[in-house]
């Protein structure tokens, strides 16, 4: 589905440019009027101390350059500007003292940083989109709702969803990072509800810098290495500047052990997780219907196979295909029924783990980055600067999502399948049986299931920048234009496709001896017979036709097209001070295109390379979705944007006594080619009190997200299904395709702090404490079939146009599952920083002493999906999710001039499963969907501590290493329903102990 949107003209851009400089010019104008009149000497800006040891700097994160402040959540930049709203910045200095291979994971250490996603996150989905995807996420609103910028500029998303790949961007010209915890959206556009994470490169950078390092873990694994260099060079009487940078990184990853209980490379942690659930209706016997288990064992299936139901109930298969009695956990003997006694469906604990696959997905991926970038800027006066800059960058992972393929108990083996051995086939034939159910982790596979993710991203910028007299005041401007490119190509290999399995692995005799494949059609067009009948030899042929070489593959290209334009300024001056202005406008084109390979997408005519995936009759053709997992699909579309924007600082108070203060106030108007027009806005304040060292500050916002692309235009799927209607079940055809019709989010961010920093009789000593609230409504979230048929019995039309049931044939029913504004999250909690640095001279020795913790505090993290027959949801303390009740960071640095050591902790509290979870050992209320027992719903915090140093060899040479999670702190186990993880990667450390070192070269 494709609704295209014109491109941006000449005219659209002028006018969007003619609109915001003509508010400038309007309150110049005013300027000039008040310009005889005495001007109010500006406050000059007090720059906060960048201590070069500690992860972030102090509560009050803004940075001085020729007495004009620049900071991240604001557009105002002026002489004595004070922003309302909180930022934490990471200079240069402190992200070297981290001594990551990746900027990334230095940033999603923070506490505000919650839900991240990585190398060691969604390392068992094919599907998912993410795999290899370093993007950041705020609050733990997720990625989405997190705005990444790369020198106040957008960048072109990595994904679907628009998301951006910090692993694409230069890091070693990154001269600073500022995290904007609060909403942003009046100041820089949709997304930024979590708020803004704004990466800012040394554009004047001269000289040659080089850093080289590498490590690996305490188990000898996800060995890694870095080699980065920047050049930088004034040219023509230093008019010309350009500057350079190249990056290649590989941190090899941690590969799958493949099955059984056992850690990959001696990490004795893993001990197969679950959840034992009891059905609903045994919950009446006072006794918790949730059980977390450890040794965890799938009575399905085993590893080279089982058979699970009949007579002949827990055969086992071996060693070329032999039987034997497969030994159950629990003591449990199987009951002929599919049951096994002393077990809860699926589990049992102990007995024969060996087929086990929770243990068989990839800790970290295999990643590797190639990143360059240039800029090249030329003054065409000592006022004005025109500028161009390119980035490249290329990213390529591999990982293993698990091993085998597991078929839970839902194959059927014919009792000729001339692969029996002998002793079944007559326990068949004695107990009057023609087939039985069997399950296997086919660990007879000769090869994992392996995912190639490589996102590649061109992006081009050419601006200008500059300053100009106007009515007596300066004011400076800069406009750009951008255009960026992103691919990504996801391979997977060594995927079966689900027809031919079971055609393959039905095999019979032939007449003359031979085996082949029951299916006559399923012979005619190929298939090969497969074996999977205990551990035997595999055929390679066989193994090719189910798991053909072209596996499934999804190509994406986006694009983002970009022109912006910007003013700044102090119009005219009040008895307090200044009144700066900032304006601006925008126009934005966001497009993508997807393809998938035939037999994921279906399709044919609309599918490419159909050469290599050729037509066979026992798949579906049309409709697709053949994979064991990876079914890509066909889409594309296209969304702009034109938005304007104002903010203004007002000084309200100057006095002696008084202190001093501000205002803050900004207003953006955006049109969404897709939704129509929607308003942000900020108003804020600051007040520097007359009391030593105190600044109040507070701001509220009307924040929005904007559906993306996905959302949009995701492509239809089309699967048979069932459903409940009117005391009727229902067979549908379940339609799952994008929402054109979907709307904005909004939100309401509101953040109430105090400040003291460095006060007169404390100096060197910093803190702060933030209050925030973020509400969003209107969240875009998927229903399903059911829900949405639901939600139409209950009176909502908008959903009522998706669900068509009244057809007297069948297959007419339809539903129309899509995502919907519907439902709502709110956030609460409070972020507390604080820093004391002194100077140990006094002491009598020699460097530096900086000491730094940064906490976050999650009261509530609420969502209420909207939907019949759910409640809302809190997540703070929900440790199988991301958002901990605490999570904290603190450094204690010693610096001196020729040496450094820095000690570091992280913290995440310790909290519950989920908080709808009632615990109970005994007498325990009847379960429920809403609210179900269990037996024990604690699950343990962690706590981390690192310990990095650095020696200066010459003025020009520095070496430096770096030891993180030096206890080697075990993650939480995180049970499932399932065995397919059983670790939380967003919240622990997965990786263990990790030893790094390295030289860094600066002339």
């Amino acid at each position: 589905m494709q609704h295209p949107t014109p491109t941006p003209t000449r005219q659209t851009i002028m006018r969007l440019a003619v609109a915001s400089a003509c508010a400038c010019f309007a309150l110049s104008a005013q300027a000039q009027q008040a310009a005889a009149e005495p001007q109010a000497a500006p406050a000059e800006a007090t720059p906060v101390p960048t201590p070069t040891p500690a992860p972030a700097p102090g509560p009050a994160a803004e940075v001085a350059q020729e007495n004009v402040v620049t900071v991240s959540g604001s557009r105002i930049a002026a002489r004595g500007f004070t922003q309302p709203t909180p930022t934490t910045s990471l200079g240069a200095d402190d992200l070297a003292k981290t001594a990551k291979p990746n900027l990334f994971n230095a940033i999603a250490e923070l506490p505000a940083l919650q839900g991240s996603t990585g190398r060691t996150t969604s390392t068992n989905s094919t599907s998912s989109g993410v795999q290899g995807l370093s993007s950041l996420s705020l609050r733990g609103l997720g990625a989405i709702r997190t705005l990444t910028l790369l020198d106040g500029q957008r960048v072109v998303g990595a994904n679907v969803t628009g998301v951006t790949d910090v692993s694409q961007f230069p890091q070693l010209l990154i001269k600073r990072v500022d995290v904007v915890t609060g909403g942003a959206s009046a100041s820089y556009g949709s997304d930024a509800i979590g708020g803004v994470v704004n990466f800012i490169t040394d554009k004047k950078f001269e000289g040659f810098k080089a850093n080289v390092e590498g490590g690996m873990t305490k188990y000898h694994d996800d060995k890694n290495g870095s080699l980065q260099a920047a050049w930088g060079k004034a040219f023509l009487d230093d008019r010309l500047h350009v500057t350079a940078s190249a990056e290649y990184g590989r941190e090899k990853g941690i590969e799958s052990p493949g099955f059984g209980e056992v850690g990959p490379n001696g990490r004795n942690w893993y001990k197969n997780p679950a959840f034992q659930v009891r059905p609903l209706s045994q919950t009446n016997d006072g006794k918790p219907q949730y059980t977390a288990i450890e040794h965890a064992q799938q009575y399905q299936y085993s590893k080279f196979g089982l058979i699970t139901s009949g007579p002949l109930q827990g055969t086992a298969f071996g060693a070329n295909g032999q039987p034997y009695k497969f030994n159950y956990g629990s003591n449990g003997v199987p009951t002929g029924t599919g049951a096994v006694t002393n077990c809860v469906n699926p589990f049992c604990v102990g007995g024969d783990l060996s087929g086990s696959v929770g243990a068989g997905t990839n800790l970290a991926m295999d990643l590797t980055r190639q990143v360059a970038y240039t800029r090249v800027g030329f003054d065409l006066s000592p006022d004005h600067e025109i500028y161009f800059t390119a980035n490249y960058g290329k990213v390529k992972s591999e990982f293993s999502p698990n091993p085998g393929a597991a078929k839970n108990a839902n194959l059927t083996i014919q009792c000729d399948n001339p692969y029996l051995p002998a002793s079944i086939a007559a326990a068949c034939a004695a107990n009057n049986i023609t087939s039985f159910q069997y399950g296997t982790a086919n660990a007879v596979f000769p090869q994992n299931i392996n995912v190639h993710p490589t996102r590649e991203m061109k992006r081009v910028v050419v601006g200008a920048n500059g300053k100009f007299q106007l009515g007596g005041k300066e004011w400076s401007y800069d406009t750009y234009a951008e255009h960026g490119v992103n691919r990504t190509d996801i391979i997977v290999h060594d995927m079966t496709l689900n027809a031919r399995y079971n055609a393959a692995i039905d095999a019979v005799r032939a007449p003359d001896g031979s085996i082949v494949c029951r299916n006559a059609v399923a012979a005619a067009a190929g298939c090969r017979p497969f074996n999977i009948i205990g551990d035997v030899p595999v055929d390679q042929a066989a193994w090719r036709y189910i798991a053909p070489e072209n596996g499934p593959q999804q190509h994406t290209r986006q694009t983002q097209d970009v022109a912006s334009i910007n003013f700044n300024g102090e119009a005219f001056s009040s008895w307090a001070g200044p009144i700066a202005i900032a304006t601006g406008a925008e126009y934005r084109r966001e497009h993508y295109k997807v393809t998938g390979d035939p037999y994921g997408n279906g399709i044919f005519a609309d599918s490419p390379n159909t050469a290599d995936y050729p037509a066979d009759p026992l798949l579906n053709n049309t409709v697709g979705n053949n994979w064991y997992a990876g079914n890509y699909h066909n889409a594309q579309g296209t969304y702009n944007v034109k938005e304007a924007y104002v903010e203004l600082n007002v000084p309200v108070l100057k006095s002696a006594t008084w202190g001093e203060a501000n205002v803050n106030l900004a207003d953006r108007h955006t049109k969404y080619s897709t939704s129509g027009n929607v308003e942000s806005w900020k108003l804020g304040a600051s007040w520097k009190t007359g009391l030593d060292g105190w600044r109040l500050r507070a701001v509220t916002s009307k924040d929005v997200r904007a559906p993306n692309l996905s959302e949009l235009y995701a492509a239809q799927v089309v699967v048979n299904n069932i459903v409940q209607s009117q005391g009727n079940t229902v067979a549908i055809q379940q339609r799952t395709v994008g929402n054109t019709r979907l709307r904005p989010e909004i939100a309401r961010n509101t953040i109430v702090g105090i400040v003291l920093s460095q006060p007169s009789w404390a100096p060197g000593f910093s803190a702060s404490i933030d209050y925030f609230d973020i509400k969003v409504d209107g969240v875009i979230s998927a229903l399903t079939a059911q829900q949405e048929v639901d939600l139409c019995a209950a009176g909502n039309q908008e959903i009522c146009g998706a669900v068509s049931l009244n057809n007297p044939v069948a297959t007419n029913n339809f539903v129309t599952v899509q995502a919907f504004n519907l439902a709502s999250l709110r956030s609460k909690g409070y972020d507390l920083e604080g820093s004391y640095r002194m100077n140990l001279k006094d002491w009598g020795l020699p460097g530096r002493l900086t000491l730094r913790a940064l906490v976050t505090r999650n009261i509530s993290f609420l969502t209420d999906p909207g939907v019949v027959g759910t409640i809302p949801s809190e997540g703070a303390g929900a440790n199988l999710g991301t958002t901990p009740r605490w999570k904290g960071l603190a450094s204690q640095s010693w610096d001196t001039d020729k040496y450094s050591l820095t000690l570091s902790q992280r913290w995440i509290s310790k909290g519950v499963y989920s908080n709808e979870y009632i615990e109970c050992q005994t007498d325990c209320p009847v379960s429920t969907i809403i609210h179900p027992t269990i037996a024990d719903n604690k699950m343990k915090g962690a706590f981390y501590v690192d310990l990095g140093g650095s020696y200066k060899f010459s003025d020009k040479l520095t070496g430096f290493f770096k030891i993180d999670n030096i206890g080697d702190v075990n993650p939480a186990p995180a049970p499932q329903t399932n065995l397919s993880f059983g670790i939380n990667p967003q919240l622990y450390d997965v990786l263990g102990r990790v030893y790094r070192a390295g030289m860094r070269y600066n002339f």
